[in-house]
């Protein structure tokens, strides 16, 4: 592909793009629909993908960041890959079309390994092969259900209770240490206070972990499934339902692909709006997130001293918003709700409040020995698998990245209100907790500047529901990059909804920061992921 300089118009990539395609594939360039603003679209046969794939994320600069499978109709399954540029701006979509009886297409994991667990949900919900993937088989549908049955192909019913399910059915993990006096111990999948379900394979042959094995889904809930045929508003609910502790993020990242579609203007004030409540989530996030880590390292008084701020976020999001965790607040074309003219002195002040509170308890963990050595050095995920792993977030940003959508691809209100991305470079439990700290500290800036300089103006337009199309809607939701793609149909009901969480794409490289340190690290680098198993368990 030509070389092109960082910022070079969007425009003559797409034509090197195209052209170098025809040259080395044959692969044709299909221009993007208006409803996919900011995309640009390549169309390939099932055998150039993995050659087309690795070109782009080795020699052309491209992030993969999501793997949508959608059937439609007569014309089989359309598996769509999805990239992102974070030089150029750019989005480019890499789509795949199998025929109605083609149940087979090559794995990219390979060479793109970010793909790996996106080929492996796609395989056990649509009942695709993906020839040459290290490791198929069960993983979103455990060993209790059905051979064959595949919950999100069109012939799949779910209102009718599965038949011949083997409620006591055996799961043997897939354990590779084989040195004498070797164990697996199981962590979960039952754990105490409020942690959704999981479990954890430790392998070892002494104190240290070898090799870890994560199983996830068992309280797989279908909600793209329940999706299906549902109108916008009816999604929505799940949207922001699905994780509760980032429900106005993902409420957000679905309503601006329905907004895409239906090429809708935010007004003013509601995107500025968009951007406080989204940095309103963001802090009280992070603040439950150190609280937690200060519980792992057994700082009672920390933990309580944390715990407090969360409570006190949670309670001025209720009075100034009506509810402690943001549902019911964004909607398709803005905001349900406006901010009264008497809770922005109030705002202003607990966020300032909190912030400081937050500097504070950080200013006396940097001089706490025992807690330190609990952190440094623990839990290390290096720069390199970062970026191979594809994580998001917070825990990438540990580990030497700056990739942060509200930076790379601004929405709501951050084309003006711009936020610092902070980064740490040890990647270890202590450069995340910096990383949690710095962002929240951010959070709090932000806010109070959108306080500063809020436009008067509606809070809300209605979106002309009449068009059809697919969009993928993107958001910084506290934990990471989520993506939502939606595609409307004629009626205006939804016909597919996928999501990407954070959590999907960093609980992948879990095991990366666990393997090769000691036992009790373990509930110690699992608090500084801050990872979410129900936003996993979609």
């Amino acid at each position: 592909m030509p070389d092109l300089p960082d910022g070079a118009d969007n425009l003559a990539r797409a034509v090197a793009l195209r052209e170098v395609c025809k040259t080395r594939w044959g692969g044709r360039f299909v221009p993007a629909p208006a409803t996919t603003s900011g995309h640009e679209r390549l169309r390939c046969h099932s055998s150039e993908v993995c050659d087309l794939c690795a070109w782009l994320v080795q020699d052309v600069g491209y992030i993969f960041a999501t793997l949508v499978a959608e059937e439609r109709m007569e014309d089989g399954v359309t598996l769509t890959y999805v990239f992102q540029q974070d030089s150029s701006g750019s989005w480019l979509d890499v789509d795949v079309l199998l025929d109605p009886h083609e149940r087979s297409v090559p794995s990219i994991s390979p060479l793109v390994h970010a793909a790996d667990w996106h080929e492996r949900e796609v395989e056990d919900l649509f009942g695709l092969h993906f020839e040459g993937h290290p490791r198929l088989g069960e993983f979103v549908l455990h060993e209790d259900w059905p051979e064959g049955v595949n919950p999100m192909r069109r012939d799949f019913d779910p209102a009718r209770a599965l038949e011949h399910r083997d409620e006591q059915a055996a799961w043997a993990a897939p354990t590779i240490v084989t040195a004498p006096g070797a164990f697996a111990m199981p962590v979960g999948p039952v754990f105490s206070d409020f942690a959704e379900s999981a479990q954890f394979l430790l392998e070892t042959v002494g104190e240290d972990v070898i090799h870890t094995i994560p199983r996830f889904f068992y309280k797989y809930r279908g909600i793209e499934k329940i999706a299906e045929g549902q109108s916008t508003g009816r999604v929505l609910l799940i949207a922001e339902r699905f994780s509760g502790t980032a429900a106005f993020a993902h409420g957000l990242g679905f309503c601006q692909a329905v907004e895409a579609i239906l090429h809708c203007e935010v007004p003013r004030r509601a995107r500025a709006l968009r951007t406080l409540f989204a940095e309103l989530e963001r802090l009280r996030h992070h603040a439950a997130a150190i609280t937690a880590i200060c519980g792992s390292t057994a700082l009672a008084v920390a933990n309580s001293q944390a715990a407090l701020i969360e409570e006190e976020l949670l309670r001025l999001s209720g009075t100034v918003t009506g509810h402690r965790y943001l549902f019911g607040l964004v909607v398709p074309g803005g905001l349900a709700r406006d901010l009264a003219d008497e809770h922005r002195p109030l705002l202003q002040a607990a966020i300032g409040d909190a912030a400081g509170k937050l500097n504070a308890l950080y200013d006396m963990l940097c001089v706490s020995s025992s807690f330190l050595d609990r952190l440094e050095e623990v839990g290390v995920v290096t720069a390199e698998k970062a970026m191979e792993y594809g994580l998001v977030g917070p825990v990438a940003r540990a580990s030497g990245s700056n990739r942060d959508m509200r930076a790379r691809f601004p929405y709501a209100g951050y084309d003006t209100a711009k936020p610092m991305i902070p980064t740490e470079h040890e990647g270890d439990g202590y450069a995340r907790l910096r990383v949690l700290f710095r962002e929240a500290e951010q959070s709090a800036a932000l806010i109070h500047a959108v306080l500063e300089a809020l436009p008067d103006g509606a809070i809300a337009t209605e979106p002309d529901r009449t068009r059809a199309g697919a969009a993928l809607g993107t958001v910084e939701a506290p934990l990471g990059a989520a993506f939502h793609w939606v595609r409307l149909g004629e009626s205006g009901l939804v016909e597919r909804y996928r999501v990407t969480p954070p959590s999907f794409t960093n609980w992948h490289g879990f095991h990366l920061a666990a393997e090769n340190f000691a036992f009790q690290d373990f509930p110690i680098i699992l608090a500084s992921f801050g990872l979410s198993n129900a936003e996993c368990d979609r």
